[in-house]
């Protein structure tokens, strides 16, 4: 009980290792390291990787029924989605964001271990500290891969090629931090290509411009723009969560957003801000969605942002923690109500 009420009262432990909540502490000792290595004793990790992907859906589903509804007024790739195929869509996408995150966060702890040995906010990682053999992580963490894999087979074809960038940049995202300063961006475009990724699942094109006179999902400027709001919502979230660190990235010789404008990093990050909210806005206009979409997704996402970067102590680790929270979730919800909402309100 007094590990638990430390690991409770240390909110900063997060990803650390050592943290979990009641409900582990009633599933078998030997499957502990394995929860704490896929981070599913959280639910953030994975809505990380499936907002985009959700996100994806909502807005191929919206342009659809303003395709139909205007006559063809906004160009997409296909007629409109019943809401039961979008559901359908959602769910499955859920079940393999589920074990893509579980396969990803393992790999990651993988790859990091020499370095999370080093550092005492990690060095009790499962991998780091001994508790799983990095033969047996990377046993689970292709079992993971191949069960998030087994969905595309009941999805369409092309959702498996889109989803290839992703895996590309998930598998190096681990190196980024010793190569490069902007690894958040890195990790925000792994993770924002899942828009790509759910929009193919509904059926967009992809990688065929002629398909039956339909453009590649790619080619659609404002699931582009829905892209760049996603990688840019992670490196804003991503930095704060890199700035508990860098004091020990500095001392290793690693390197990060936060550690690149660490002088200067709220300016950074409010530029940040403006281009999510420009990109969010353009991908309303040229979705042609209304007020709904507005009021929620733009507005609901860019006050609790603002707000977050003009509050948060970036010399805090617990400030740090406590406002990356929440910069994940009220800006999430309130892009997905922003388009569900949408989605509701358009007469299909």
């Amino acid at each position: 009980m007094a590990q638990k009420r430390a690991h409770q009262g240390d909110p900063v432990s997060l990803y650390a290792g050592g943290d979990r909540p009641m409900w582990v502490d009633y599933v078998p000792a030997s499957w502990r390291p394995f929860i704490q290595l896929t981070r599913i004793n959280f639910a953030a990790p994975v809505l990380l990787v499936y907002f985009p992907h959700l996100y994806g859906v909502l807005q191929t589903a919206i342009v659809r029924r303003q395709n139909r509804n205007n006559g063809g007024a906004v160009d997409d790739d296909g007629g409109p989605v019943p809401l039961r195929d979008v559901l359908r869509v959602a769910l499955l996408l859920l079940g393999g964001s589920f074990f893509y995150s579980m396969a990803a966060h393992a790999w990651d702890d993988i790859v990091d271990a020499p370095l999370d040995r080093l550092m005492a906010r990690t060095r009790n990682r499962p991998v780091a500290r001994g508790a799983v053999s990095v033969r047996a992580a990377l046993v689970f963490t292709l079992a993971q891969a191949l069960l998030a894999a087994s969905f595309f087979l009941v999805l369409p074809r092309a959702a498996a090629r889109c989803a290839v960038p992703s895996v590309v940049s998930c598998f190096y995202y681990p190196w980024a931090k010793r190569h490069t300063h902007l690894p958040q961006l890195v990790l925000g475009f792994c993770l924002a290509w899942g828009v790509m990724t759910g929009s193919a699942s509904l059926g967009s094109t992809y990688g065929d411009n002629n398909h039956q006179g339909r453009r590649a999902v790619w080619e659609d400027a404002a699931r582009l723009s829905l892209v760049l709001v996603c990688t840019l919502w992670t490196v804003i979230y991503d930095t704060i969560y890199a700035s508990i660190d860098v004091p020990e990235d500095l001392r290793l010789g690693l390197m990060s957003t936060a550690v690149l404008f660490r002088h200067r990093l709220k300016p950074f990050l409010g530029v940040m801000l403006g281009g999510m909210g420009l990109c969010l806005a353009y991908c309303g206009a040229a979705s042609g969605m209304g007020l709904w979409y507005f009021l929620f997704a733009v507005g609901g996402s860019f006050v609790p942002i603002g707000w977050m970067i003009y509050r948060v102590d970036l010399s805090s680790t617990t400030s740090c923690y406590r406002w990356f929270s929440r910069g994940f979730w009220l800006p999430g919800l309130a892009i997905m109500v922003g388009l569900g909402a949408e989605l509701l309100a358009t007469p299909g």
